[in-house]
C-alpha cells in the first residue's frame, strides 16, 4: 500500500479532527526544521524513515528509524530534521484516550472522572521518547498507512471499527514501552469520587466561554493578561473559567498563554537575529531570565541553545 502524505492542508490536524473522528492520522515528510507546536490531542509519532532532533519537555533528544514519540494533550514539540524525516503521527482525543483507560481498569475505576485522575496520576511523563526497535516498529506500518488512508476518507461513522481495530493493534504493540509511575490499584484503596458523566467527545472546548478566552489570548498573547480580566470577559468567575478552562484545554488559561508565548518565541529565535532579551519582551515577558527559565521548561533547552541549535541545521553543508 502507498502511503498517503499530506498535503500543506492535511497538515493541519486541528482543522481536520473534529470531523474525522476521535482518531486521526496523517504521514508527513520534514526538510526543515519546525518549530514547538502543542496540540489539544494525545499524539504517537511513529518515524518512519530520516531522522531528527524532537525539542520537548525531555529536553532534545534524537530520533531514528523505529523511534515513537509520544506527547500528551497540550505538550510542545519541535522537529530539526537530519536532513529529512517522514513520520506518521495519530492524534487521539484526550477524552477518547480517557475513555480507554477506564474500560481497560473497569475493576478499580469507579467512572471517567476516576480514571481521568488515574491517567493524571499514571502518565506523569507528558513527552516520552519509546525505542522499539526497526523490526518492531516494521510490524505498525501496514496499520499506520491504512490508518492514514481512512483518516483522508473522512468517513468517521463507516470506518469506525476499523479505524479502532487498527489504532488498538499499534497500541497493543507500544504500549508496552510506555513509562509509568506507580499508582494504587485496589479498588478498596481508589478515592472516592462523585459519579461523574463522560464529557461530550469532541476537539472543540466545552464551552463557549473557554474557546473565547483561547481566542484572546491568541490574538494578543504579548498582552499582560490576567485571570480576572479573562474572566470579567467571559463573565465568568475566577474559580469557574479556571474549570471550564482545563476541562477543555487540559491546563489553566495562564498556562495556556504560556504556551503559546514560548511558540511564538521560538519562532521569532529561528527566523531573526533580534537579541533574545528584546524577543523575551516582545512575547510578553519583562524579565529575560524568567522568560528563559519558562521556555526551557517547556522546549527542553535554554533560547539560546535552541538558536544555536536551529542555526547549525540551516547552515548548508560544505564539501
Amino acid at each position: 500500500m502507498t502511503t498517503p502524505v499530506a498535503t500543506e492542508a492535511e497538515r493541519r490536524p486541528r482543522s481536520v479532527a473534529c470531523t474525522s473522528g476521535p482518531i486521526v492520522a496523517r504521514t508527513t515528510a520534514h526538510h526543515e526544521p519546525i518549530a514547538p507546536t502543542a496540540f489539544d490531542f494525545v499524539r504517537v509519532t511513529v518515524v518512519r524513515s530520516g531522522s531528527a532532533i524532537l525539542l520537548s519537555e525531555f529536553g532534545q533528544k534524537p530520533v531514528n528509524i523505529g523511534d515513537v514519540a509520544l506527547f500528551g494533550a497540550n505538550t510542545l514539540c519541535g522537529i530539526e530534521p537530519e536532513n529529512h524525516i517522514t513520520m506518521t503521527a495519530i492524534y487521539l482525543d484526550a477524552d477518547y484516550v480517557v475513555d480507554q483507560v477506564f474500560w481497560q481498569h473497569v475493576g478499580i475505576l469507579r467512572d471517567r472522572q476516576d480514571a481521568r485522575e488515574f491517567v493524571e496520576t499514571a502518565y506523569t511523563e507528558p513527552a516520552q521518547i519509546l525505542r522499539l526497535g526497526e523490526d518492531r516498529a516494521g510490524m505498525l506500518m501496514p496499520w499506520l498507512d491504512e490508518l492514514v488512508a481512512l483518516s483522508v476518507q473522512s468517513r468517521p461513522v463507516d470506518t469506525f471499527y476499523r479505524t479502532q481495530a487498527l489504532w488498538f493493534s499499534v497500541a497493543h504493540v507500544i504500549a508496552p514501552f510506555v513509562r509509568t509511575s506507580p499508582v494504587r490499584t485496589s479498588s478498596t484503596e481508589r478515592t472516592s469520587t462523585w459519579p461523574a458523566a463522560p464529557r461530550h467527545r469532541q476537539f472543540a472546548p466545552l464551552r463557549v466561554e473557554a474557546q473565547r478566552v483561547a481566542e484572546l489570548l491568541r490574538a494578543d498573547p504579548a498582552r499582560r493578561w490576567s485571570v480576572t480580566e479573562l474572566a470579567r470577559a467571559v463573565h465568568l468567575s475566577k474559580s469557574q473559567l479556571g474549570r471550564v478552562f482545563v476541562e477543555a484545554y487540559g491546563k489553566s488559561p495562564i498556562a495556556y498563554l504560556t504556551m503559546l508565548r514560548t511558540e511564538r518565541m521560538a519562532a521569532l529565535l529561528r527566523t531573526t537575529d533580534t537579541p533574545i532579551a528584546r524577543i523575551a519582551h516582545d512575547v510578553g515577558w519583562a524579565d529575560p531570565d524568567f522568560a528563559s527559565r519558562q521556555f526551557r521548561r517547556s522546549v527542553g533547552i535554554t533560547p539560546s541553545h535552541y538558536r544555536t541549535l536551529s542555526c547549525e541545521r540551516a547552515a548548508p553543508a560544505t564539501g
